[in-house]
């Protein structure tokens, strides 16, 4: 996977409302890319995937 061209979803907790939604690419190799699903151009987080994986893990016990 190329990380100009990720392949983005939608994360599995944004609403279907049109509320607060984030797009994640955690399919590359050493880095997992998120950024806002209204504002694409807006600016990406580069995040370690080790640190994401810890992220998600502290974020699903809360």
């Amino acid at each position: 996977m190329d990380i100009l061209n990720p392949q983005w979803r939608k994360s599995t907790r944004s609403g279907g409302n049109g509320g607060a939604c984030v797009e994640v690419a955690d399919n590359l190799a050493h880095v997992v890319l998120v950024r806002d699903t209204k504002d694409r151009d807006g600016g990406t987080l580069h995040v370690d995937p080790a640190a994401w994986k810890a992220f998600i893990a502290y974020a699903k016990k809360h």
